[in-house]
């Protein structure tokens, strides 16, 4: 978090003391006032000077804070002060929005100053023919480097990768490679390993910079290096990469082609971003929302997204509601069906949710497979039983004083047990069963969880009911 404090110019009648954020840790609405005067004024100076040693992450949160048409006009106004950096921390829609309204040369310097890794996060959100143009602009080196980069699938390693890495060969001394990075100018911003490749750049080893550091200068490099280095193929779903990262503690790891030549690094920094991106996309998925919405996108884009769940959702209440007209003629002999049917719906509503969420969740990270599946569903089905054991003696003594009936009590705690043990059962198969058919369970598991606890509740609780009282 970045607390700034900036005076007027020199031209200023008064110092004004502004901080970036308040005490809550929000952007403060005066300091986003005064950037808002000084871009309406074309206050260069002025701008430079309230953004002045700003983090990119800071930056990134001012730009989503402005209205759309003073986010290009800061860009253009701060010039070669604004850090590119700062349109990797926006929503997607933010960055587009922008990169529309830049010109091409504008965008082109500023990715030139980027990371390898950063600058393609940029230019993927250009279309094809600024892409192109943008790329034509760049030295050929970064060009060829970048384009590398974009060829591979967009949730591989290969497009996470930073191109910028330490190479050097085996029979170098300790000591040449000191040497080397220290008269280098062009060295990666952050590193943690030197690699170690053949003439045809395959990757024969790794050496931490600790162990480089704490050996004699004489010693070659082919005598302390990692021979099994960790390393991860270009082509690998970013989220397996992310795991391996989990798994082992890595810090950065080496990026290898189908040859195992040398093509880039994975850096921890960018495994947070993808850890991030994941949780994102499940979380959204479970609740039917589309992964790629933002708060920053149109009313009309978010309600067409939004709708194909929504309207799946509506079949299946569909199912429910048929289901509740079977035993129409019960409904209407005792109200307190109707009443009490609600509660029923919602506890295995929940208790569902509860398990799938569970479930899901241990699918993503692997750690529910076939190996265990069988476990977890014996214990997920004794959770339910016990819970609606648990609950049909709450609900029961609650309904049985409600409606001064000790039959209506019986019912509703046969129908709780019914829903909570279906609810968990539902909970943990569906994901399970749309994971080995190959669908993702975030994705489809909601709708289908929530039919069968409305179905299997409403047919439970108002059937006992039918069957108790015809007796």
């Amino acid at each position: 978090m970045q607390d700034v404090e900036n005076q007027t110019p020199p031209h200023g009648t008064e110092v004004e003391l502004l901080h970036f954020r308040d005490e809550s840790g929000d952007i403060n609405p005066h300091f986003l006032e005064a950037m808002t005067d000084a871009i309406e004024a074309s206050d260069s100076d002025r701008l430079q000077h309230l953004v002045e040693d700003f983090h990119e992450s800071d930056l990134g949160d001012l730009l989503e804070a402005l209205a759309a048409e003073y986010r290009p006009r800061l860009i253009e106004l701060l010039g070669s002060a604004f850090d590119f950096t700062a349109l990797t921390e926006v929503d997607d829609a933010v960055r587009e929005e922008i990169l529309e309204e830049l010109e091409t040369s504008t965008v082109a310097e500023g990715v030139r100053e980027l990371d390898s890794d950063d600058a393609v996060t940029i230019l993927e959100s250009l279309d094809e023919e600024e892409k192109a143009e943008v790329l034509d602009q760049l030295p050929a080196i970064e060009r060829v480097a970048l384009q590398r980069s974009l060829d591979y699938p967009g949730d591989s390693a290969g497009r996470r990768m930073q191109t910028e890495f330490i190479a050097v060969p085996p029979f170098w001394t300790v000591g040449q490679t000191i040497d080397f990075m220290r008269d280098t100018a062009d060295l990666p911003e952050t590193f943690y390993e030197i690699f170690v490749i053949d003439p045809a750049g395959h990757l024969l080893g790794a050496v931490a910079l600790d162990r480089l550091l704490r050996s004699k200068r004489p010693v070659t490099i082919q005598e302390i290096m990692d021979d099994e280095p960790d390393r991860v193929e270009a082509t690998q779903h970013q989220e397996e990469v992310a795991r391996l990262f989990e798994r082992y503690n890595l810090v950065s790891a080496a990026v290898v082609d189908e040859a195992n030549r040398l093509v880039g690094v994975m850096m921890v920094d960018d495994i947070v971003d993808v850890l991030e991106e994941e949780a994102d996309a499940d979380i959204k998925a479970l609740g039917g929302v589309n992964s790629e919405e933002e708060l920053s996108d149109t009313v009309l884009y978010t309600q067409r997204s939004r709708f194909p769940w929504l309207f799946a959702n509506m079949c299946t209440a569909l199912v429910a509601a048929n289901v509740i007209g079977l035993f129409e003629e019960s409904l209407e002999r005792m109200v307190a069906l109707a009443i009490l049917m609600p509660i029923v719906a919602s506890m295995g509503g929940n208790a569902g949710t509860q398990t799938m969420t569970v479930a899901v969740r241990a699918l993503a990270t692997r750690e529910l497979g076939r190996a265990n599946a069988w476990r977890i569903i014996r214990r997920e089905a004794v959770v339910g039983l016990l819970n609606g054991v648990v609950f049909a003696l709450i609900m029961g003594m609650i309904a049985a004083i409600w409606f001064q009936t000790a039959q209506i009590g019986f019912v509703i705690g046969l129908a709780m047990i019914s829903v909570l043990l279906f609810a968990a059962l539902g909970g943990i198969f569906v994901p399970l069963a749309l994971d080995r058919l190959g669908v993702d369970p975030a994705v489809s598991s909601g709708p289908f969880v929530t039919s069968i606890t409305d179905i299997v509740g409403f047919f439970s609780f108002l059937g006992i009911a039918t069957l108790w009282f015809r007796l």
